[in-house]
């Protein structure tokens, strides 16, 4: 880059508007909304502790009964089943992350690839923790043993710049 255009540069990253609120994320390139749209964010991500603490290991969004629910990304269905008499689906990320839906009906089966956006099942009512719409999802994601906040998926990566002293590395 010629160096007389790297303080132009430099002043229109540092004036670049601030990142949207966590409820009206963008998807990423990689990750998207498990659900239709934008969805409202009823609750949000809790870091626990340790493994046994309270806390919510997800992010609860706010839907309609039989909804589709979408995969928020590509990957393999892990598990597609009952878990204490909720529907529940996890799929597993060629990024080592595992997110997790519930509560849906499934509508695929545990081994099958599925796309970002794919449907995955129909959201149910009966969620514990949804306080407000007739339904609402509960979408989490974990790295090994690991939660972490989902909403961190639909943020693009931080833009880092390292100081110009006019040499190329």
């Amino acid at each position: 880059m010629p160096t007389h255009l790297a303080p132009l540069l430099l002043a229109a990253l540092l004036f670049l508007p601030p990142a949207p609120a966590p409820t009206h994320l963008a998807p990423s390139s990689s990750f998207g909304w498990p659900l239709e749209g934008t969805p409202v964010v009823l609750r949000h991500f809790e870091r626990p502790a340790h493994s046994y603490a309270p806390g919510h290991r997800g992010v609860d969004l706010a839907g309609a009964p039989e909804q589709p629910v979408l995969a928020a990304g590509d990957g393999t269905i892990a598990f597609a089943g009952q878990v204490a008499g909720r529907g529940v689906v996890s799929i597993d990320h060629p990024n080592g992350l595992r997110t997790t839906y519930e509560p849906l009906t499934p509508a695929v089966t545990a081994g099958a690839g599925v796309v970002r956006g794919a449907v995955i099942g129909a959201l149910q009512p009966g969620h514990a923790g949804c306080r407000g719409p007739p339904a609402c999802l509960h979408w989490g994601v974990r790295r090994d043993k690991d939660y972490l906040d989902p909403l961190r998926l639909l943020r693009r990566p931080a833009l880092r710049l390292l100081p110009w002293d006019g040499t190329r590395r």
